[in-house]
């Protein structure tokens, strides 16, 4: 007898592109069969600016991944990223009614609502609280409570907010593609779904994931989520640097950045050079590429000692034995794994999605991490087969908006 094939969607809403992927999951093991792209419009740094415009590329990069798949899916994950995006550690104490019983799925279910308990502002909501460690009686590093004995069960989480109407206007822009909402997943946590190892995650290991408007990160210390956070900047802030440097077009500057950048100067070759076109005098000039990597590593240093920055504030460096993961498109570009060692003082790798099957050469690159990790996500978070809060409100707003216009007609 063959097990149930499930399909699995998801959607990644960047700066730069909007990918759409669908896979087939069966006794554990997926298989992506459907992968689209289509330019980003109507966002800007992880955000919705242009709802019409988000929906239309939306729309786009499904209908293209239903098409290589010749499957229809209809229920999507969506990464969330964004400078709305704020987490906090925060704990929750409860009383077990009686040492003589184990602690059950209740008692810990009750520790985490606790919490949660803290104030937060009406324009804000709780996409995520992911459990760092729980505490029975004084016993610490303790993953799964349920069962043990004990008289006080404390637990320890990360707890990740964003800007709800933030929210509401990608899941309006979701709807407006025709494509329904399973869950919304912050974007770095779906990132390190696909290309941490579970040995990194014991270690210690902070993952960024730099994309064209935004920089996501996630840090990992014995398993558990100990920092997140989203900042607005990225590879097209590189970009722009090059298009003003070279005097040249934005969409000439990311093919230059692409094809000839490198994010360590000391790689460059003395004697090497590149064809620039150049903007309002037409034609061409030669240009030594050490100019180019002149340009592009400062604005790369600056933002990898910005994140340095921050974890050594936060007292996490020394908690990083794995060290760094670098994914994202901007991961790719030549030198800049060097230039993060140099930064970070730290061992650093590139992370490609991994655990996956079917069209590997496709999505088998640093920028597709997001879109993998998101289908790796179905289920597994705390809300698990249920939609978001806000996705279902928004639901009922539309249905309600719809009733009272069919009452007119």
């Amino acid at each position: 007898m063959k097990s149930e094939i499930r399909l699995r969607a998801s959607v990644d809403m960047g700066t730069t592109k909007v990918s759409a992927m669908i896979a087939e999951e069966q006794r554990g093991a997926m298989r992506i069969v459907g992968v689209g792209t289509a330019p980003s419009q109507g966002l800007k740094q992880g955000v919705v600016v242009d709802i019409e415009r988000a929906a239309a590329s939306v729309a786009r990069a499904v209908r293209e991944a239903e098409q290589m798949a010749g499957l229809e899916a209809t229920v999507f994950n969506v990464g969330v990223a964004g400078e709305h995006i704020r987490s906090i550690n925060s704990r929750g104490v409860v009383a077990i009614p009686s040492i003589e019983e184990e602690i059950r799925d209740t008692d810990v279910g009750r520790a985490m609502t606790s919490s949660r308990k803290f104030s937060l502002p009406y324009d804000r909501e709780i996409i995520h609280t992911l459990p760092q460690e729980y505490i029975v009686d004084s016993q610490r590093g303790i993953r799964h409570p349920a069962g043990m004995y004990g008289a006080r069960l404390e637990a320890r989480v990360h707890v990740v907010t964003a800007s709800r109407p933030a929210l509401d206007n990608v899941a309006k822009a979701m709807d407006l593609a025709g494509a329904e909402i399973n869950e919304l997943v912050l974007e770095p946590l779906a990132s390190d779904r696909a290309v941490l190892t579970d040995d990194e995650r014991e270690l210690g290991a902070a993952l960024l994931d730099i994309g064209g408007g935004t920089t996501d990160v996630i840090a990992y210390s014995d398993g558990g989520v100990v920092a997140s956070g989203v900042i607005g900047l990225g590879g097209n802030n590189v970009t722009s640097d090059v298009a003003y440097g070279l005097r040249t077009s934005q969409v000439h500057a990311e093919e230059v950045k692409i094809r000839h950048g490198c994010a360590l100067s000391t790689l460059v070759g003395n004697d090497e050079s590149i064809d620039v076109s150049t903007v309002g005098f037409g034609g061409t000039r030669r240009l030594a590429k050490h100019l180019l990597a002149g340009i592009i590593e400062p604005r790369v240093t600056e933002l990898l000692s910005l994140i340095n920055d921050q974890i050594a504030q936060s007292g996490l460096k020394k908690s990083l034995g794995a060290g760094i993961v670098l994914t994202g498109g901007t991961a790719m570009l030549r030198g800049i794994r060097e230039l993060a060692e140099q930064v970070f003082d730290l061992p650093v790798r590139i992370g490609t999605p991994l655990g996956i099957e079917g069209l590997v050469e496709v999505v088998n690159h640093p920028r597709f991490a997001t879109g993998v990790g998101l289908l790796h996500q179905f289920g597994e978070s705390e809300s698990g087969e249920k939609k978001h809060a806000h996705a279902k409100r928004l639901m009922q707003s539309f249905g309600s908006l719809k009733r009272a216009i069919a009452s007119f007609i």
